[in-house]
């Protein structure tokens, strides 16, 4: 992210408003309380200086919050995340409020949202699926082999496709058997482990859902490039960021 040094309190409502996007795309993932001392000790900083705050003073205290990636990893970071947002955009699934490869703990972090559109069909719901399969299918086609980032926890790319492939499956009214019957189920560790045929139709789901992702975003390749490129380089991009590059498949102004 190119940023000349710029006093918060000066200016134009309209730059103030654009640095507050940036600091605020630069701080997702991050809590309350991190953010209050973040804003604290970049505020004793100016102090001693005898100086305003300045937006370089937020970023490097957000900065220093984050764990040091290695190039390789922070560059599957972009291309992973930028495969969700090719998607996400494709299907019209909603805004995309923000895109981050420098979150808490490490990783990459997606702010996207959803338009409700009145009805919660099968093919919203296989739209969803989709967009959550396509940052491994992204890392597949760039990198050729995938890595354990879409899964390995709870709210996981996996994690979260397993979950609604099986609400597809046994409580939305979507499924191949018996969909009129409704069922909560609260392990899908569980259910799955003890039904093998419904695992295989859920299995069978997300690898549908895989591979329309895989097309969409080949279908997309050049926009997933310069989206990674550009992610890669400044490490946080704002939603207009995103959506002028999803638009146009071109490099954005400096960010």
């Amino acid at each position: 992210m190119t940023m000349t040094s710029k006093h918060i309190e000066p200016g134009t409502p309209e730059a103030a408003v654009s640095l507050l996007k940036r600091l605020a795309t630069r701080a997702m993932g991050l809590t309350g309380a991190d953010i209050e001392r973040i804003v604290r000790q970049a505020r004793l900083k100016a102090r001693r200086e005898k100086r305003s705050i300045r937006y370089e003073d937020l970023e490097d205290g957000i900065r220093m919050d984050r764990p040091q990636v290695p190039y390789d990893l922070r560059w599957r970071f972009a291309i992973h995340e930028s495969g969700h947002a090719v998607v996400h955009h494709a299907l019209w699934l909603g805004p995309i409020h923000g895109l981050n490869i420098d979150a808490p703990g490490g990783g990459g972090y997606s702010q996207l949202g959803f338009t409700a559109s009145g009805s919660d069909t099968l093919g919203y719901r296989e739209d969803m699926l989709a967009m959550l399969m396509a940052g491994r299918a992204a890392e597949q086609i760039v990198v050729g082999k995938v890595s354990a980032g879409s899964g390995g926890s709870d709210d996981s790319d996996l994690a979260r496709a397993t979950k609604m492939a099986l609400a597809m499956e046994r409580s939305l009214g979507f499924g191949a058997t018996q969909p009129l019957l409704y069922r909560d189920d609260k392990d899908p560790t569980a259910v799955l482990d003890a039904n093998p045929d419904l695992a295989a139709r859920i299995h069978a789901r997300l690898e549908k859902a895989f591979a329309r992702a895989v097309e969409i975003v080949n279908e997309n390749r050049d926009k997933l490039d310069a989206l990674t490129n550009t992610l890669f380089d400044a490490q946080a991009l704002d939603g207009e960021a995103v959506r002028r590059l999803l638009k146009d498949g071109d490099r954005p102004p400096s960010v």
